[in-house]
């Protein structure tokens, strides 16, 4: 995958719109968080949230709310309630991990639903803190923290928020993984009543396990928590670059982690090399896709270094554009050689069967059957 666009704090000409993120430290006062190890999640997360908010205050473009700058306790219902009333651009919620075993790594969460066992697990733990919060029965009433499932009716309101979750969410990891050769355990879902409250692009980001003495070691450190801030606040200044401006040059976020899905393919495998027959009535299509954008464009030549037969697809807030559409997987090839020399480096191969989007490697060897 190629390495996302970071736009850096002090960019001229920033945008005219102050761009709101408010900064959740995880836990506080009473409430400690895990304490692998004998480290203290709760100032931890508070260490590392008031460097990423430093860092992205550096730029005038961005506004930066917290939800606490000391060691105090607040409730998860009054942390929505900051950003909300911010009318914030984005929530970001900052954890450490834990587990019985040597598991260790980065994840970070968007608010879904996943029936995986650790998911389940991850969810009630951190959801826990309501029962250390005064009238908990009366402000989450209808809440089963055992049972995430039960509360799926209740994400309705931020589905819409999804796509925009998703791609701050795979910025983060990247950049943990990449520039910091963190593990990366993947953007996952589940049901996390603090992203419940929110009506705005939330994640919430577990830094690593405090239960590894390794990398609590490292998340104990200044250093350690340095650069995890800075990697969340590189991935922040590039998320707003994604979805306030249209996105030609870099868009490598929307290249899915999963095995397969939206890979790039200038370097195909060995599958992909075999010389397949232009297949006309074959139903699978194959597009090549250029750009990503918050902004509904003109499929216009100006709009894309010249290139014409385009195509676009809604996904939540963000339009998805495509170049050319074939049955054929050379001439995809040629497609893309002829996108990436008009401007379009980060341009990918996408596979579609009867409409629908499908894993690109499942799609040449349907050709080569």
């Amino acid at each position: 995958m190629a390495s996302s666009l970071t736009v850096k704090a002090g960019d001229p000409s920033p945008p005219a719109k102050v761009f709101t993120v408010v900064l959740d430290a995880g836990h506080g006062g009473h409430d400690p968080g895990n304490l692998g190890n004998g480290f203290r999640e709760k100032e931890i997360a508070l260490n590392i949230v008031l460097e990423i908010g430093k860092m992205l205050e550096k730029n005038p473009a961005f506004k930066v709310v917290y939800t606490r700058k000391t060691d105090v306790f607040v409730d998860l219902k009054e942390r929505g309630n900051i950003a909300n009333k911010a009318k914030a651009d984005l929530f970001i919620s900052v954890h450490c991990n834990s587990h019985g075993s040597s598991a260790h790594g980065t994840e970070t969460w968007v608010l879904g639903l996943n029936g995986n066992k650790y998911n389940m697990e991850v969810a009630k733990k951190e959801n826990s803190v309501i029962y250390l919060e005064e009238d908990y029965e009366i402000n989450y009433a209808g809440y089963d923290i055992n049972s995430p499932e039960s509360l799926i009716g209740l994400t309705m309101m931020q589905e819409e928020y999804l796509d925009q979750s998703i791609l701050l969410a795979n910025a983060i990891q990247e950049n943990f993984e990449k520039k910091l050769k963190r593990k990366n355990r993947g953007v996952k879902q589940n049901i996390f009543v603090v992203l419940l409250q929110t009506y705005m692009p939330s994640v919430l980001i577990e830094t690593g396990f405090l239960t590894y003495r390794p990398e609590g070691r490292y998340l104990n450190s200044p250093a350690g928590q340095q650069a995890m801030a800075r990697s969340v606040a590189d991935a922040v200044f590039t998320y707003r670059k994604m979805v306030e401006a249209f996105v030609g040059d870099d868009f490598s976020f929307e290249v899915s982690n999963e095995a397969g899905e939206g890979t790039a393919v200038s370097t195909p495998p060995a599958l992909a090399k075999q010389a397949l027959q232009n297949d006309p009535d074959h139903d699978v299509v194959f597009k090549v896709q250029i750009a990503a954008s918050s902004k509904d464009l003109e499929l216009a030549p100006f709009n894309f270094n010249g290139l014409d037969d385009l195509s676009r697809e809604r996904s939540g807030a963000i339009y998805r554009y495509f170049y050319g559409a074939t049955h054929s997987w050379q001439e995809v090839q040629a497609l893309q050689k002829t996108a990436i020399d008009k401007g379009f480096p980060s341009c990918f191969i996408v596979a579609y069967k009867n409409g629908q989007k499908m894993d690109l490697a499942t799609a040449v060897k349907s050709l080569a059957n």
